[in-house]
C-alpha cells in the first residue's frame, strides 16, 4: 500500500527529466530575452562609441600634426568670409571615408567662434544639425543644435553622449566630442542608432514566436529523450519485480555502452548469482537434512536395539554404543562446522590482526600431524625457508585455515602417502601452499570447490561435513587475501593463498 501511495506521489524519473529539460529551455529563453532586450542596446552603443572615438582621435591627431607643422587650417576673412585649407580637408576626408569602419556618420569641425569650418555629412538625417529642439535642457541632457553641442564640448572637454531623436520618425544619435591640443578647434563625430532600434523592434516581434517554437521543440525533444533514457530503467524495474516473484532466470537485454548498460549487466549477473544462491540454499537444506537425518536415525536405531534386544550381551552392547558415540560425534562436528561457518561469514567473529612469523606457525601446525602420520604410514613434508616469513593476520584464523586445508589433503592423500605444506616469500608477501598427490579435481568442479556442502564426484561417499573449505574461504575473504586451487586429475591438487605483511 505504501509503495502504491509513493508511486502516486512521485512523478518518476521521466517526469523529472521532462521538468528539468523544460526548465533549462525556459532559462535559456529568459537569458536570450534578457540579452536581446536589455543588453543589446548598451553593447551596441558601446561598440559604436568605440568606433566614433577612434574616428575623432584620428581627426584630432591629423589636425594637431598640421597645426604643429605651421599649416593654417582656416581663418575668417574681412566681412565674415570663411577661408579653409581645402587641400588639407580634402585629404582628411579621403582618410575618413577610406579608413574607418563606419558607413554612416557625420563629422562637424568648428573653431573657437562655434561656427562650422568643415562638415562631412554621410547621414540621411542628422539630429546634430537640426533646430527642432528647445534651446535649453536640464543638466543631464544635451543642447539640441550643433552650435550648442560645440559649446558643451568646449566647456566640458571630451564627451560621449546620446542625442535624443529630433522628431518621432527619427532615431537617437550618438555624439563623441574632442578638441585639438591648442583648443582652437572642436571635432564632433556622430552616427545614428537606428540599427539597434530596428534590431530591437525585429527581436520584439520575432521573439514570442521563436520562444513558442523553441519551447514546443524542447518539449518534444524532452519527451523523446526521457522515453529513450528511462526505457532500460523500466526494463530493470520489470525484471526486478520478476526476481521478487521468484523468477531468477530473468535477463535484461541492453545494447547501451554507458552506465545504464553497466547497470543492466550487473543486474543480470546479480540475477544469476541469486539463482545460484537459491539453488545452493535448496541443496543446503537437502544436504543438511540428509547429514542430520543419517546420524540421528543411527543413534535412535542402535539405542532402541540396546534397549530392546542386546540386553546383557556386553560385546554387542559395547559395539552398538560405540556406533552411537561415533554418530553423536559426527553430528556434533556437523553442528560445530555450521556454527563456525555462520560466525565467520556473518562477521560475528572478528579477525584480530597482529604481526607474526608464518614459518613458525606452519611448523607448529605440522607437529599436530606427526602422530596420525606415524599411525597411518603417511608423511607431511614441510618446505619452509631458513628466514622468517613476517605476515599481518589473525594467527588463530590462519591456524584454523591450515588445519582445514591439511585435513582436506589427508582425505585425498595419494598412493605415496605424501602431502606437503609449503611457504615462501613472494612479491605480495608470503605464498602458502598445501599439496596432495591424490586423484585431483575435475575442471568442471574447480569453480565450486569452495562452496558450502559442495562435493565433487570423486568425493561421493566420503565422510566429512563439507564445510571446511567454505570456512577457509570465509577466513581468506575476511583478511582480503587472494586464494585459489590448481589441480590435475590423477596427479593431485594444490591449494594456495597469498598473505600480506601489513
Amino acid at each position: 500500500m505504501r509503495q502504491q501511495e509513493k508511486k502516486r506521489r512521485s512523478i518518476g524519473i521521466r517526469g523529472q527529466l521532462m521538468w528539468f529539460l523544460c526548465l533549462i529551455c525556459l532559462l535559456l529563453l529568459g537569458m536570450f530575452w534578457f540579452l536581446s532586450t536589455q543588453l543589446l542596446e548598451p553593447l551596441y552603443t558601446k561598440h559604436i562609441q568605440k568606433q566614433l572615438t577612434e574616428e575623432a582621435d584620428l581627426i584630432v591627431t591629423k589636425m594637431d600634426e598640421a597645426i604643429a607643422s605651421g599649416t593654417t587650417l582656416s581663418y575668417w576673412a574681412f566681412g565674415g568670409i570663411k577661408v579653409t585649407n581645402e587641400e588639407f580637408f580634402s585629404q582628411l576626408g579621403s582618410e575618413i571615408y577610406s579608413g574607418g569602419e563606419l558607413s554612416s556618420f557625420c563629422v562637424d569641425i568648428s573653431d573657437a567662434t562655434l561656427r562650422t569650418i568643415k562638415k562631412y555629412e554621410n547621414l540621411s538625417y542628422c539630429s546634430l544639425h537640426q533646430k527642432s529642439f528647445p534651446d535649453t535642457l536640464d543638466d543631464d541632457a544635451f543642447y539640441s543644435t550643433a552650435r550648442q553641442v560645440r559649446q558643451y564640448c568646449r566647456e566640458n572637454g571630451e564627451f560621449a553622449r546620446v542625442l535624443p531623436a529630433a522628431k518621432p520618425s527619427a532615431y537617437n544619435q550618438l555624439v563623441v566630442g574632442r578638441m585639438t591640443s591648442d583648443g582652437a578647434y572642436t571635432v564632433l563625430v556622430s552616427t545614428t542608432l537606428m540599427h539597434v532600434s530596428e534590431a530591437g523592434t525585429v527581436l520584439s516581434t520575432v521573439l514570442p514566436l521563436a520562444a513558442a517554437l523553441i519551447f514546443a521543440f524542447s518539449m518534444s525533444a524532452a519527451w523523446l529523450f526521457s522515453e529513450w533514457f528511462t526505457k532500460p530503467l523500466r526494463q530493470l524495474s520489470g525484471a526486478a519485480r520478476q526476481v521478487a516473484q521468484g523468477n531468477y532466470a530473468v535477463h535484461v537485454e541492453t545494447r547501451r555502452n554507458d552506465e545504464l548498460g553497466d547497470l543492466a549487466e550487473d543486474f543480470n549477473h546479480m540475477a544469476k548469482e541469486v539463482q545460484r544462491a537459491s539453488q545452493m540454499q535448496r541443496d543446503l537444506l537437502a544436504n543438511v537434512s540428509h547429514d542430520l537425518r543419517t546420524p540421528l536415525t543411527l543413534i535412535k536405531g542402535y539405542a532402541e536395539t540396546v534397549r530392546d534386544i542386546t540386553g546383557d550381551d556386553k560385546a554387542h552392547r559395547d559395539e552398538q554404543m560405540n556406533i552411537i558415540v561415533d554418530e553423536a560425534d559426527r553430528l556434533t562436528a556437523l553442528v560445530s562446522s555450521v556454527m563456525e561457518l555462520s560466525k565467520v561469514t556473518s562477521g560475528a567473529e572478528k579477525c584480530e590482526k597482529v604481526h607474526f612469523d608464518m614459518a613458525q606457525l606452519c611448523d607448529e601446525v605440522s607437529e599436530r600431524y606427526d602422530a596420525i602420520c606415524t599411525q597411518n604410514g603417511w608423511q607431511l613434508r614441510l618446505e619452509l625457508p631458513e628466514e622468517e616469513l613476517p605476515v599481518y593476520a589473525d594467527p588463530n584464523m590462519m591456524q584454523r585455515a591450515l588445519h582445514n586445508l591439511l585435513g582436506n589433503a589427508m582425505h585425498h592423500i595419494g598412493a605415496d602417502g605424501v602431502f606437503v605444506l609449503r611457504a615462501e616469500k613472494c612479491a605480495e608477501g608470503v605464498r602458502v601452499e598445501v599439496e596432495d598427490h591424490g586423484p585431483g579435481i575435475a575442471a568442471d568442479d574447480l569453480p565450486y570447490i569452495f562452496d558450502r556442502y559442495y562435493r565433487s564426484r570423486s568425493d561421493a561417499g566420503r565422510q566429512g561435513t563439507g564445510l571446511g573449505l567454505s570456512i577457509t574461504k570465509a577466513i581468506f575473504q575476511q583478511h582480503g587475501f587472494r586464494f585459489g586451487v590448481q589441480s590435475t586429475v590423477g596427479k593431485g591438487t594444490t591449494f594456495w593463498f597469498l598473505m600480506t605483511s601489513r
